[in-house]
């Protein structure tokens, strides 16, 4: 119920006795809620989700064109686990796609280039910056699945 409104608005109304009274108002809005919480939870966060949240998990960044294949098969090895990752293969120097994806506020960033390729392995960067230096593929699908557990102790 709002009773500031129909005062605001002066709003009135004659009632069934001839009388002037001013009504009450009642508000419905089941997705206007939604959209105010969503709104509430973005500015929270800066836009910057924890990893369970966030719309991309990881982006996977090839090095070069030759590195696309195996970027593939690490976001399909990632996706089958239940994660959202995508790729960039934008004709961009990999420093520009890694400022990318901090802008984009994606937790993880995935470098690959010939030394994880042999090493079946990702070098691994977090959307502050801090790099994590090149872990296996299965070590760090580990560290993605914890931090994917909503309210996660390591949740970034």
């Amino acid at each position: 119920f709002d009773f500031n409104l129909p005062q605001r608005f002066d709003l009135i109304y004659q009632d069934d006795e001839g009388n002037r009274s001013q009504p009450y108002m009642v508000h419905r809005a089941v997705l206007g809620s939604m959209e105010r919480f969503l709104g509430v939870l973005i500015e929270h966060y800066g836009g910057a989700f924890p990893v369970w949240l966030a719309p991309v998990q990881a982006m996977v960044i090839p090095i070069a064109d030759r590195h696309e294949k195996y970027a593939e098969s690490i976001r399909s090895a990632l996706e089958s686990d239940g994660f959202r990752v995508e790729i960039d293969t934008r004709n961009e120097r990999m420093n520009q796609k890694i400022r990318t994806a901090q802008l984009q506020k994606i937790p993880y960033m995935l470098v690959v280039g010939d030394r994880e390729m042999e090493a079946g392995a990702v070098a691994v960067r977090q959307r502050d910056g801090e790099d994590l230096g090149a872990l296996a593929l299965s070590e760090f699908q580990d560290r993605l699945r914890v931090e994917s557990i909503a309210g996660g102790a390591n949740s970034n």
